[in-house]
């Protein structure tokens, strides 16, 4: 009887190993899909097909529609709540990378103790042992017509009148939202500069490239991992708020999910899930487009 050549033997050998190797990382892999399936792929499944049903005031009726997203869609106050939510978005997502990076880069290239610079970076996170809704209330005795910080101008002469714009005003959103998303930019970008080997700037300065060349062509592209993780955080933490609108502009304004939380109190579900249903899509592509800038895959490995 014949037995197999050497060369078949071991590509028999190699082909089971690989089968194996797959077998026992989808075995390793099901705990966390399995979770991930009951606790979020489930759970959007029922929203989805929530948008697609009718309802009157006794509840939902389980009937095929596509009213929900047709009104969305034509809805000229669909238009303002998410241009307005993104409005939010980018305000807020281009300062807290400005402040995210510059305390950063003093973190890690102008305090030479890491020790120090660790405990500066903790001394950042002091604010938010405290509830986000404490912080946010906390800011409407600051900002108010009679609050602290035009009560400081008046008596420093620089105004004459109490400004109004302070509170109750899309300001008072951004400064607010500033105040609760700089820590998550903050400490990717922070993460990412602490990894950059620091003999790769002083060849750079070497080379004759002054401090505005570095950041540009050095501390920025090897950085782009943390700005881009800092920025998936803070824009999903954005759209999908809700209460940081509804109190900081006294209910004059309303985003995407306090609209979307009205519809709940009202027990308008199909409505509701329709436009949770176009907000996730929006999501998703604004993370898709962050995300073309790096494989964040590969940085989270790394």
């Amino acid at each position: 009887m014949n037995s197999l050549p050497p060369d078949s033997d071991q590509k028999a050998q190699d082909v089971i190993a690989v089968a194996r190797g797959r077998l026992v990382s989808r075995f390793q892999a099901a705990p966390l899909a399995i979770v991930l399936f009951l606790f979020f792929g489930l759970p959007l499944a029922v929203v989805v097909a929530i948008g697609f049903c009718d309802f009157d005031l006794s509840g939902i009726i389980p009937d095929f529609t596509l009213t929900n997203f047709q009104e969305l869609i034509t809805s000229g106050t669909t238009y303002a709540l998410y241009a307005r939510s993104i409005m939010y978005a980018g305000v807020v997502w281009l300062i807290t990378v400005i402040l995210g990076f510059t305390i950063s880069y003093f973190l890690v290239f102008y305090v030479r103790n890491f020790l120090v610079a660790l405990a500066l970076l903790l001394l950042c996170t002091i604010p938010f042992w405290t509830s986000a809704v404490i912080r946010t209330i906390a800011w409407i005795p600051f900002l108010g017509k009679n609050g602290l910080f035009n009560h400081l101008l008046i008596q420093m002469g620089l105004i004459n009148n109490p400004l109004e714009f302070l509170l109750f005003s899309n300001f008072a959103v951004i400064i607010s939202y500033v105040h609760l998303f700089t820590l998550p930019m903050l400490v990717p970008i922070c993460n990412a500069m602490f990894q950059i080997d620091q003999e790769v700037i002083e060849a750079a300065r070497d080379a004759g490239a002054n401090s505005v060349q570095v950041i540009a062509h050095v501390v920025i592209p090897l950085c782009k991992n943390g700005i881009v993780l800092g920025s998936i955080l803070v824009v999903t933490f954005i759209l999908g708020d809700f209460f940081t609108v509804r109190i900081m502009t006294g209910g004059k304004y309303a985003s995407v999910v306090s609209a979307m939380s009205y519809e709940i109190g009202y027990m308008q579900y199909p409505p509701a899930a329709a436009a949770a249903v176009v907000l996730i899509i929006i999501v998703v592509l604004m993370v898709s487009l962050v995300t073309r800038m790096v494989d964040v895959q590969k940085s989270l490995v790394e």
